[in-house]
């Protein structure tokens, strides 16, 4: 007499999933894999972006050395605060005032070595010092208060810049401080580490060789690497490390998508939210310090509605607004977007004002494009 033996999971009335129905075990399909990637989107659009321009600019030297030095410059600068502002969007809080603070650190950079006689490396540490002290103050007063980072941060925006205006108005009299170009260029701190480009001789032999353009003087259309560049690429290295590779990256994540839980298995979630206030108000100090050596002078209007763009960066990379989600990379592919896009009007015929319609349209593109991403992930759970 035969018996036949069933399964455990029958005994016990439970239903088995068919082993492919498992999320932990079914295999994802490339593409599927691909779309789970918040920087997905951006990289997309950055080919379609390159092979749009190549097309229609390509012959026109945008993709020349010295054009790429031109729109990558751009990216540069947009990519060091949007790195800022896509960690803090990851944990979830807005800073609103990171233009304004571009601005007032540009201030504290010129207005102490040409009105007081302060060495130019002092200056440049006070306006990290201050930038990071203000940061630090829209950390804490968010956390303490329990208003919204969007209220807060709006307010020192109009704060910053009103101190921004009436520092150059009563100093300089008039909204720009000029003249420290000389100052920054016979700093040895800054001209080491802010001042000019890295492999001009490079660049000028190999102008001569013909192997890239140069000027009627012999010299070479790209001056150099600018440092810039250097900085963006270094902060965007050491930033995807840390939020990809490291416990403060996970606190990072943890304090974006549920505070609450996070802090019930010990996450320092106020200073971690803290922290990111000040290492944003740090990268708008760097964009700061770095625009003032290059050009030589600050104004009061400088950084206006850099927050804006930062943040559509951000968005444009796969942060989502609702935060616990985002990237690094994606920032700076969407920085990258943005540089050659306003840079590559220039190469065609194209009116420059439709650049503003076409970052409207990329950020509601990037918005929905997150949302459909979200709730197929959601789904498939």
């Amino acid at each position: 007499m035969s018996m036949s033996k069933a399964s455990p999971g029958k005994a016990a009335g439970i239903r088995m999933a068919p082993p492919g129905d498992d999320e932990r075990v079914r295999r994802l399909s490339l593409f599927d894999r691909l779309m789970g990637r918040p920087e997905f989107a951006a990289v997309a659009g950055a080919v379609l972006v390159f092979v749009v321009f190549g097309v229609s600019a390509g012959g026109s030297g945008m993709f020349a050395v010295d054009g790429i030095v031109n729109w990558s410059q751009v990216a540069a600068y947009l990519g060091i605060i949007a790195i800022g502002a896509c960690l803090l969007m990851i944990a979830g809080e807005f800073d609103l005032s990171l233009g304004s603070m571009i601005g007032f650190a540009g201030m504290m950079v010129a207005i102490p070595p040409l009105y007081f006689g302060w060495p130019f490396w002092l200056a440049i540490l006070f306006a990290f010092a201050g930038s990071l002290a203000v940061g630090w103050l829209n950390g804490y007063l968010v956390l303490k208060t329990r208003l919204p980072s969007f209220i807060v941060t709006l307010a020192f925006l109009f704060i910053l810049r009103g101190l921004t205006l009436a520092l150059s108005i009563l100093f300089a009299n008039r909204t720009i401080v000029s003249g420290v170009g000389d100052l920054a260029a016979a700093d040895p701190l800054a001209q080491w580490l802010f001042v000019g480009h890295v492999g001009a001789g490079l660049f000028h032999w190999l102008a001569g060789i013909g192997a890239i353009a140069s000027l009627p003087d012999g010299g070479a259309a790209a001056a150099g690497v600018p440092k810039v560049l250097l900085w963006w690429l270094a902060l965007a290295g050491i930033a995807a490390f840390v939020l990809a590779r490291t416990r403060i990256g996970n606190w990072i994540f943890a304090a974006g998508g549920d505070a609450n839980a996070a802090k019930n298995v010990g996450v320092p979630v106020k200073q971690v939210k803290i922290g990111l206030f000040m290492f944003t108000a740090f990268c708008a100090c760097l964009f700061a310090v770095l625009q003032v050596c290059d050009v030589g002078s600050a104004a009061a209007d400088r950084g206006l509605q850099k927050e804006f763009e930062a943040i559509i960066a951000a968005v444009i990379g796969g942060c989502l607004l609702t935060g616990g989600y985002g990237s690094v990379v994606g920032a700076c592919v969407g920085a990258l977007i943005f540089g050659v896009v306003q840079i590559g009007i220039t190469y065609t015929n194209i009116n420059s004002d439709w650049f503003r319609v076409f970052l409207g349209l990329m950020l509601l593109m990037a918005v929905l494009f997150n949302h459909y991403v979200r709730r197929r992930v959601t789904e498939a759970k």
